[in-house]
């Protein structure tokens, strides 16, 4: 049983958009899933400026994970960070350690780039995931409160109605 992490390339865009559509579903938010094969090609592999990047993760030549992380900044370390948008291993596969492996490959890219921090969300039910987390040294940010604007109201904010 071997584990290898490699970068993601543009052939492995179904295979993303299939992880991602698992990762909602046991999110319990298919629903909200909008993009499309295209999106993830576009988005990942054919625009060179895009700050999204993607690693996959291999049991023994079969895909069974994948993570997708950009880089961000923080004006109080004066430094780049590195944000995990998503990690998800197949729930047949879980137990053998590719989230750690994928966690252990994205903190070497963020010391590796000379980055300050590591961060990420999880759903404040997800148990399993936060005792991980927790297992390996992160440490919760409980002080913050992650806010988002989308869709309509992203438009109406912009546009100058609200």
């Amino acid at each position: 049983m071997t584990l290898q992490i490699r970068d993601a390339i543009r052939a492995d865009a179904e295979l993303i958009l299939g992880f991602i559509t698992e990762l909602a579903i046991y999110e319990k938010a298919e629903h909200e899933v909008l993009a499309r094969l295209a999106d993830i090609e576009r988005s990942l592999f054919d625009d060179p400026a895009s700050p999204a990047k993607a690693l996959i993760c291999l049991l023994d030549d079969e895909p069974i994970g994948f993570a997708v992380y950009f880089l961000s900044y923080s004006t109080w370390l004066g430094r780049k960070g590195l944000y995990l948008e998503d990690l998800y291993v197949s729930q047949q596969h879980r137990g053998v350690g590719a989230g750690k492996a994928l966690l252990r490959a994205l903190a070497n890219i963020a010391v590796d780039t000379g980055c300050g921090r590591f961060e990420w969300s999880v759903l404040d039910w997800n148990q399993p995931a936060i005792d991980f987390y927790v297992s390996i040294g992160a440490e919760p940010q409980d002080e913050w409160v992650r806010y988002r604007m989308e869709g309509a109201n992203l438009i109406d904010f912009a546009s100058g109605n609200r």
